[in-house]
């Protein structure tokens, strides 16, 4: 099965996860591609997502997959991990905007978190065009201190339009949770 590329932010950040050993949450991951992606690399991936068709393809390749829905519960969220468990966390074209302050909880000091979607003025290019699923400008910067207990370093910052892999307004972000800095945070 031809898998689509993987996330070209994700590609020129992947070494900062390689860096940082411990199991990779890939949120919402769809079909997988980002997933497929870090397992060729050899890291310990974790992929979720609600549609568990979707995960198939993962767990034929030895990957670890978890069918779970992220937008139910009394809170309008259902965040199914605890503090510091993942070494990293890739998010790709979603957005729920409740879960931010529990992904940043849920990165191990030093934890990378890799985050990407949609932005205002995407609506110009197709979907998503509506605005609950598009970031405000700076928005996703914003978000990195959504979490009062956590800090998190911003390593690199994108917001504007892309032309690959399609036309789209995106924010996307490479930060590290609170933890060691240096030469980690190569670019």
């Amino acid at each position: 099965m031809q898998q689509i590329a993987p996330s070209a932010w994700l590609r020129r950040f992947h070494h900062l996860l390689s860096a940082n050993a411990g199991q990779v949450l890939d949120l919402a991951c769809g079909t997988g591609r980002n997933s497929f992606y870090l397992h060729t690399l050899g890291l310990p991936i974790l992929a979720l997502d609600r549609d568990a068709q979707s995960l198939h393809a993962l767990q034929l390749e030895g990957i670890e997959t978890k069918t779970h829905d992220l937008e139910v519960g009394d809170k309008g969220y259902d965040w199914p991990f605890g503090e510091s468990s993942f070494s990293a966390i890739i998010v790709c074209n979603y957005l729920h905007r409740p879960l931010f302050p529990h992904l940043l909880a849920s990165l191990k000091p030093g934890g990378i978190l890799i985050y990407e979607t949609f932005a205002a003025g995407n609506e110009n290019f197709g979907k998503p065009s509506n605005p609950a699923f598009l970031l405000r400008p700076g928005e996703l910067l914003a978000q990195m201190q959504s979490n009062p207990e956590v800090g998190m370093t911003v390593i690199a910052y994108e917001d504007g339009y892309v032309e690959q892999p399609k036309p789209a307004m995106v924010q996307r972000i490479c930060a590290r949770k609170a933890g060691e800095v240096g030469v980690l945070n190569q670019l």
